[in-house]
């Protein structure tokens, strides 16, 4: 942040969307990894491709469970510890470096995957990260190993909404006892361990819930049900954990009463990620798939490959996954820079889930009715992929945590505005300062920008939707102010515009790195995914922004309204 009180310049990449600007010196150049640790990387993606021959995907499916011996080899690769700091056990990888190993695990099986992100960039994170040195000491060594097992135990009966949570820690004497039950706990029937979030004020008090996180191990007064017989990623055994006053004492605390909120939120949104990178993973397999299949499969004396709609479809499912993936890793190097990165994980996790979906989607309709029949590796891919709609959180309230947040600096300028018109003397004093801001917002457009001259029709559009967003921000706050917060549908549609113009930005940096490497010619097929996607996505912003402008919000909701009082579908032809 520069200094020029009240008005501060947004110096992280998602805030800057909200002002119409484009934070080149945060964008550019697309992160790397350093060379050691990309051999190591390269090490462990190379140690995963010989142990993909073991995964037998479609059996993991059938038996709803993860085999063992698979597990213990993941472990003995080091694989759950690849994020963790080297003195806990770890590898040390960084963000960059440990997204796309579990991209690399997304890609050979998505319960295996899934089951190592719960274990290590959760539970395993949460204790090395905030734990006191003698529970680190305790636990995260065997974690890192595989010596012990741990899951994450955050959401109960009333879902994403951490105010309605019942299980409760209650001290006695110098002692405390947890009482509750939480639902759906990733890898719960062989896990050891799990980190558990807890009130400390009774649920009755009607006083918002003071949480604690506690790592609880596997013992009395701990019942593990049976897992959910669920429709996809069914290897990673979710189960319930009932705790029934199971005593715990100070030393089982991470962080202090109190602080458990901002442990879980910390934690989920920087795993988010990695569960993205997983995502990544699974796309990159599905196109791979595809493309073979449409090659193989023949009609009308030629392969369906050669097919124009088919073609379609494929560059599609391409531009999708290359847009993600520029996405995710630009937001793992945001991590190792030591940005602030929650909004880009946030995008990333619904962006990369929608994504897979119409990946998976597009794959599906290639490859006909084949793929609707068991064992078809495309009809578990399809079950699979429908999970990420729903692990950690929802897409509908990330998008209004992108929107709202993404809109608090322009609210906020926007109010300090209102203030100095209202006193003149000193507003004029505020008022220079935010012309001041402005010209610095605005100096840099007129620079040469470091996106590569090959993109810069790309760059020029991408600059006036942009300016279209800046105005569209300005226009919803000024209207509705704070009943903005209300607004769900002007949520919607601004999140999906910031999530967008961050999907380009990604790509439009990925892909002047690709040439600055390689020259024109060997960054093509960079330069011609970056072109598809940015047309395609600019096209999806200019429909929002007239949405914004004009549309049939109140007309929907009315239809809704009408659905409850009639309790379903009301009309009949007859």
């Amino acid at each position: 942040m520069n200094s020029g009180g009240a008005m501060k310049h947004e110096t992280n990449l998602s805030s800057r969307l909200f002002f119409g600007q484009v934070a080149e010196e945060i964008a550019y150049p697309y992160p790397s990894m350093a060379e050691p640790e990309r051999r190591r990387v390269q090490a462990l993606l190379t140690a995963l491709g010989a142990l993909r021959g073991a995964i037998d995907s479609t059996a993991i499916d059938r038996d709803a469970r993860l085999p063992e011996p698979l597990v213990e080899r993941v472990a003995a690769a080091g694989l759950l510890g690849s994020g963790l700091p080297t003195e806990v056990g770890g590898l040390g990888l960084s963000a960059m470096g440990h997204t796309r190993v579990m991209s690399e695990l997304g890609r050979a099986d998505a319960s295996l995957a899934l089951s190592v992100y719960v274990h290590e960039s959760l539970a395993a994170r949460a204790i090395s990260q905030f734990g006191g040195a003698e529970l680190r000491a305790r636990y995260a060594p065997r974690l890192a190993s595989g010596e012990l097992r741990a899951g994450f135990a955050l959401a109960e009966v009333s879902g994403s909404d951490p105010t309605a949570m019942r299980t409760q820690l209650t001290r006695v004497g110098d002692a405390y006892g947890l009482s509750g039950e939480k639902r759906w706990v990733t890898g719960a029937e062989r896990a050891d361990l799990w980190v558990v979030f807890a009130r400390t004020n009774a649920p009755e008090a009607g006083e918002r819930p003071r949480l604690v996180a506690l790592v609880v191990e596997r013992g009395p007064g701990v019942t593990v049900g049976p897992p959910h017989d669920m429709l996809g990623l069914r290897g990673v055994q979710m189960c319930d954990v009932r705790f029934d006053a199971v005593p715990l004492t100070r030393d089982a605390f991470i962080g202090e009463p109190g602080g458990g909120y901002e442990i879980a939120m910390d934690v989920l949104s920087a795993a988010r990620v990695a569960l993205a990178g997983i995502w990544v993973g699974q796309c990159r397999a599905v196109v791979s798939e595809s493309v073979k299949w449409v090659q193989e499969r023949y009609s009308l004396g030629r392969s369906i490959g050669e097919f124009a709609i088919v073609k379609d479809k494929i560059a599609r499912m391409m531009s999708d996954t290359f847009a993600v993936e520029s996405m995710v890793h630009l937001t793992a190097g945001l991590a190792d820079a030591g940005t602030d990165y929650r909004l880009e994980s946030a995008m990333c996790r619904v962006a990369g889930s929608e994504a897979l979906w119409r990946v998976v989607s597009d794959a599906m309709s290639l490859a006909g009715g084949a793929a609707y029949v068991r064992p078809h590796a495309l009809e578990r891919h399809l079950r699979d992929a429908r999970g990420a709609f729903v692990i950690d959180g929802t897409n509908e309230i990330l998008r209004t945590v992108i929107a709202l947040r993404g809109l608090a600096a322009p609210a906020k300028r926007l109010k300090e505005v209102e203030q100095a018109l209202r006193e003149p003397v000193k507003g004029l004093r505020v008022l220079r300062k935010l012309a001041e801001s402005k010209a610095r917002e605005l100096w840099p457009r007129a620079q040469r920008s470091r996106c590569h001259p090959l993109l810069a029709p790309e760059q020029e559009q991408l600059a006036g939707a942009l300016s279209a967003f800046q105005e569209a921000c300005q226009r919803a706050l000024t209207e509705h102010g704070s009943e903005v917060s209300e607004m769900q549908y002007t949520q919607l549609r601004v999140a999906n515009i910031a999530i967008d113009l961050y999907a380009i930005i990604a790509c439009l940096s990925r892909s002047t790195r690709a040439v600055q490497r390689r020259g024109e010619d060997g960054a093509r097929r960079e330069l011609d995914m970056t072109r598809m996607f940015t047309r395609a996505a600019l096209s999806r912003v200019r429909g929002h922004l007239g949405k914004l402008a004009g549309n049939d919000d109140e007309l929907r909701k009315l239809i809704a309204a009408r659905a409850y009082d009639d309790n379903g579908y009301p009309v009949d032809v007859l």
